[in-house]
C-alpha cells in the first residue's frame, strides 16, 4: 500500500455554497485531516461545523473549493472505489427485501451472480441479521434496518467506512447495542474495512468508539484540536480514564464557545455583530432547575448534566451559551454554575422570572435593547420587522440574521419586553407591562 498505513490525506480543504446575491458561504477552511489503516477517527463538533459535507467530498460526491484529498495516494476526483458510506437515515428500498437491499452495491460492480448472493449472505450475518434475507424493511425495527445500511456498505469490502450520525435515529438502547456489537467487530478483525471516519454530536459515543477525535468548530468548520483516546477496548463508560476524556472534549470544547456581551447595552447606538441561537425561555428555566436542585444545588459537571437530561452538545451548547449571555450563569473548566441571579431565577414565580428576564435582555443583548429603545421613542411605538433584519444583515448572513432575530423575538416575548405580530410583521409594546 505504499507508503504503508496511510489511506487518506486532506490537506488545507476550503469548501463554499453559493448565497443569494452572489456573496458565499465559507463551511470548511484550512482542513487538514490523516486516516491510517487500523484508525476509526471522530469528526466531533455542532451542527453546522462542516463535518458532513466533509465526509461528501472524501466520497467524491462533491469537490472542494480549495486544498485537496487523497485517496490511496490518488487525487479524489469522484466517486472512489473502496469508500463506503452509512446514512443517519436508513436510506432502504422499502420494495426489496434485505438481502436484495444489500445486493445492491455489488450488482453495479457487475460481479458474478454467484458471487454477489454469497457475500450478500455473509455480510448479513456478520452483522447480525442471519434469518431476515426475506424480510422487507417495514417487517424490521430501526436497529435492524440500520444493520442492513450497515451490511449494505460492508459488502463492498471497502478501505474506508464514512458514517454519519448513524447511530442518532435510533433510541438509546438499540444505538448502544449496535455501538457495541460494531466495535467488536472491528477489535476481532471481522470487518472488511481498514479505517472508518465517523461524524458524531455525542462526545461519550466519540470516545467509546474512536482512536482520535477531532473537535471542530464553526462558521467556517476548522479543526481545532486532535485528542488521542489512549483507552483499551472495550472500554468502560464508568471507568476514570473513559470520564477524563469526556471531561477534556466538554472543556475544549465550551473553552471555544461565544464571549459574553459587554456588560452595559451601548447608548450610541446598537453592537449587532454576535449572531445569537434560538434557545426557548423554557429550556432555559429548565436547565437553571435543573442545576439549581439536588444533587447538583447551583453547580454541575457538565457531562453529568447532560447525560441526566439527555441533552446532546447541538442541544446543550446553546442554552449553556444563553445562559453566559444572559448572565444567568457560567461555564468554566467543564462545569457550569448559575449566578446570584440564575439562582434567583430559580427561586422566583413567574412574574419575578419575567422581570430577571427583562433586565437580562436589556442590558446583556444589544438587539433586544435596541429593538425596545426604538419602540419607546416612536410615537406609535411600533416598527416594521425589516428595520433590524437589514440592520442585522449588514454585520452578519440572512440566515444568520434571522435566527438571532428570532432567538429575540422569542425572548422578550416571555419577558413581556415588547410584542411582534407574525402577520402584520409588526413590533410594539401592546403587551407589554
Amino acid at each position: 500500500m505504499g507508503a504503508a498505513t496511510t489511506l487518506l490525506e486532506i490537506h488545507d480543504v476550503r469548501r463554499t455554497f453559493p448565497k443569494p446575491g452572489g456573496d458565499e458561504l465559507l463551511v470548511l477552511d484550512g482542513v487538514n485531516l490523516t486516516l491510517h489503516e487500523g484508525e476509526i477517527v471522530g469528526l466531533l463538533g455542532r451542527s453546522g461545523s462542516g463535518k458532513s459535507t466533509l465526509l461528501r467530498l472524501i466520497a467524491g460526491l462533491a469537490k472542494p473549493q480549495g486544498g485537496n484529498l487523497t485517496y490511496l495516494g490518488q487525487s479524489i476526483d469522484g466517486p472512489a472505489s473502496g469508500v463506503a458510506m452509512v446514512f443517519q437515515s436508513f436510506a432502504l428500498f422499502p420494495w426489496l427485501t434485505v438481502l436484495e437491499n444489500v445486493q445492491l452495491g455489488l450488482e453495479a460492480l457487475h460481479l458474478p451472480e454467484k458471487e454477489i448472493r454469497t457475500r450478500a449472505l455473509e455480510a448479513i450475518d456478520l452483522i447480525g441479521l442471519d434469518g431476515y434475507e426475506s424480510a422487507y424493511p417495514r417487517e424490521l425495527s430501526g436497529g435492524m434496518r440500520q444493520r442492513v445500511g450497515f451490511a449494505r456498505a460492508l459488502v463492498v469490502h471497502p478501505n474506508i467506512l464514512l458514517m454519519d450520525e448513524p447511530f442518532s435515529a435510533l433510541d438509546v438502547l438499540t444505538a448502544e447495542n449496535l455501538r457495541t456489537d460494531l466495535i467488536d467487530l472491528w477489535s476481532e478483525k471481522k470487518l472488511p474495512i481498514k479505517g472508518i471516519i465517523l461524524v458524531t454530536h455525542n462526545i461519550e459515543e466519540a470516545v467509546q468508539m474512536c482512536d482520535r477525535v477531532l473537535l471542530f468548530s464553526s462558521n467556517p468548520g476548522r479543526i481545532t484540536s486532535d485528542i488521542k483516546i489512549d483507552i483499551p477496548r472495550p472500554r468502560e463508560r464508568t471507568s476514570t480514564a473513559f470520564e477524563d476524556y469526556v471531561d477534556r472534549i466538554y472543556v475544549e470544547m465550551t473553552a471555544r464557545r461565544v464571549e459574553r456581551q459587554p456588560r452595559q447595552a451601548p447608548v450610541t447606538g446598537p453592537n449587532l455583530d454576535t449572531p445569537l441561537t434560538h434557545v426557548s425561555s423554557g429550556l432555559i428555566a429548565g436547565l437553571i432547575e435543573a442545576v439549581a436542585a439536588p444533587p447538583y444545588n447551583g453547580k454541575a459537571d457538565l457531562p453529568d448534566i447532560a447525560s441526566d437530561l439527555q441533552l446532546e452538545i447541538d442541544e446543550l451548547f446553546p442554552v449553556t451559551e444563553a445562559l453566559q449571555l444572559l448572565r444567568l450563569g457560567d461555564v468554566e473548566g467543564g462545569d457550569i454554575k448559575l449566578t446570584h441571579m440564575g439562582k434567583r431565577f430559580a427561586d422566583a414565580d413567574t412574574n419575578e422570572r419575567k422581570e430577571i428576564f427583562s433586565r437580562a435582555l436589556m442590558s446583556c443583548v444589544p438587539l433586544a435593547a435596541h429593538i425596545r429603545r426604538v419602540l419607546d421613542e416612536r410615537a406609535n411605538h411600533a416598527a416594521p420587522r425589516r428595520r433590524f433584519i437589514d440592520e442585522l444583515e449588514d454585520h452578519m448572513t440572512e440566515e444568520a440574521a434571522e435566527q438571532t432575530l428570532r432567538a429575540v423575538i422569542s425572548w422578550a416575548r416571555f419577558a413581556e419586553l415588547f410584542s411582534y405580530d407574525k402577520e402584520t410583521e409588526m413590533f410594539s409594546l401592546e403587551n407589554p407591562t
